[in-house]
């Protein structure tokens, strides 16, 4: 008789164990640490013995083909957190990367810190943060200026200014950590990461371009995509120094093959990108946003800011969100233009949406990814390495919407590496098996005993997955 143990996703992903759904799980299934599995009256797949544990095969079996099948998707969106430059940072030996731990104003310091924790728990988070304090102290510096406050205006203006600078610093510093680490630990990160990359953006090119998003400041998926050979596409427009553009024109990459007429094709390995909260390199000069040449690493951003053009900016004109210059027109831009590219992206039929080490602590795109739920065809998998705040689970818990979600979370389902080489699909892998089964398909038929001798190659024939001579 199989023993039942009690073990709540929370208390199992504390104690590094694996909490999985997938494909038909109607509840989420709890693996401890040592791959036994805590529930298994609700795990239609486990091994039928007295001790039901599982291993990395049976979980790759299980998985691997499914996230297959969801990367086939009309629409594919990839959601990034901070969790992905924890992971990379970790990989090169210098620790986690920037933390969003509250900071210390002296200026209206207990009124800011009161105001900062009422909006986080309005959102759902215990404790307020360094972007809440900066919000807060926005909205406290345009009502000073109203109320021609001066004095105490310059002071928070320069304060603010200050905080700015040091927070824009520690996403440098957190870069530079990366760039300068160890040489075999940095390249091996690096090589984790352009697989991770690679495994979302190697769609073929009859198939709509993988969209990135991320929450993030810095660049390090810039540097991933660059490392691996992705075209991002995103809205700024230029060459020195790049200006946001508010039009959203189809822009793509195309090829024309050698020897054939016709139509030209599209260039695979081609993603579009989306910074949501803004980047450490974006900066508003003259009422415009334009991306500055920032090196991957650099020691201070200070000396970038007095190029020619900027018109003198300093750290209050950084669009790291929710900073914003000066008026509330200014704060609502450029955000509401990428937002609206998010919610126009993921609420489509037959969309997929993959969210790793985004930790669902920000309700205005937890609202929209609900939204996308409301759709049937839609299908959202959230990966992390744990929930710290517990905002993961208490999403899904509430969710009406579980029978289209997949989870894939703890210690060995979370970890990049294992899910860069066991669990994400390799798109030239599976390209490569497909036409291999049509091709024994063609030259031995259906009745050759092929579903004897090689079960695993009865793969389906996916009819929008075409080859270079179609």
């Amino acid at each position: 008789m199989i023993e039942k143990q009690t073990r709540t996703p929370q208390e199992a992903l504390q104690e590094e164990g694996n909490v999985i759904k997938t494909r038909d799980d109607r509840k989420l299934i709890v693996i401890g640490q040592d791959g036994k599995v805590l529930n298994p009256e609700d795990c239609s797949w486990v091994p039928d013995d007295e001790n039901p544990v599982v291993n990395n095969n049976i979980l790759r079996m299980r998985i691997e083909p499914w996230l297959t099948s969801l990367f086939q998707s009309e629409h594919l969106s990839l959601l990034c957190g901070s969790g992905i430059t924890n992971a990379i940072s970790y990989l090169a030996g210098v620790g986690p990367g920037t933390t969003m731990g509250e900071t210390t104003f002296t200026n209206y310091e207990n009124q800011i810190k009161s105001a900062a924790s009422e909006s986080a728990q309005a959102s759902g988070r215990e404790n307020g943060n360094i972007e809440d304090q900066i919000r807060v102290a926005n909205d406290l510096l345009r009502g000073l200026k109203i109320l021609q406050e001066n004095d105490d205006a310059t002071e928070l203006e320069k304060e603010l200014n200050s905080i700015i600078s040091n927070f824009a610093k520690s996403i440098l510093n957190s870069e530079k950590g990366i760039a300068t680490a160890e040489k075999n630990k940095r390249e091996s990160a690096y090589r984790v990461l352009v697989n991770f990359l690679l495994s979302f953006a190697g769609r073929t090119g009859n198939k709509e371009r993988l969209n990135i998003f991320t929450t993030n400041y810095d660049r390090l998926i810039e540097v991933g995509a660059e490392l691996a050979g992705i075209h991002l596409m995103d809205r700024f427009v230029g060459t020195i120094m790049p200006i946001f553009r508010s039009s959203r024109l189809n822009l793509d990459i195309h090829y024309n093959p050698p020897g054939i007429r016709g139509e030209p094709r599209y260039l695979e390995g081609v993603a579009r990108l989306t910074k949501l909260h803004g980047s450490v390199d974006w900066v508003q000069s003259g009422g415009e946003i334009r991306r500055i040449g920032l090196p991957f690493g650099v020691d201070s951003i200070d000396p970038f800011l007095q190029a020619p053009g900027l018109h003198g900016a300093d750290a209050l004109q950084l669009m790291i969100y929710p900073n914003s210059a000066k008026d509330r027109e200014t704060a609502e831009y450029p955000y509401v233009e990428l937002f609206r590219d998010f919610a126009a992206s993921i609420c489509s039929p037959n969309s997929t949406l993959v969210t790793y080490g985004y930790g669902f602590a920000d309700e205005h795109i937890n609202r929209v990814i609900h939204d996308m739920l409301t759709i049937p065809s839609t299908h959202l998998v959230i990966i992390s390495y744990d929930d710290p705040i517990g905002r993961i689970l208490k999403f899904y818990t509430e969710s009406a919407y579980k029978d289209q979600m997949s989870i894939l979370m703890g210690k060995n389902l979370g970890d990049i590496t294992n899910l860069t080489n066991d669990y994400l699909p390799k798109s030239a892998i599976d390209r490569a098996t497909i036409r291999m089964a049509e091709l024994l398909q063609h030259r031995m038929g259906s009745s050759s005993g092929l579903d004897k001798q090689a079960p695993a190659l009865q793969v389906p024939i996916v009819s929008d997955v075409s080859t270079s001579e179609e």
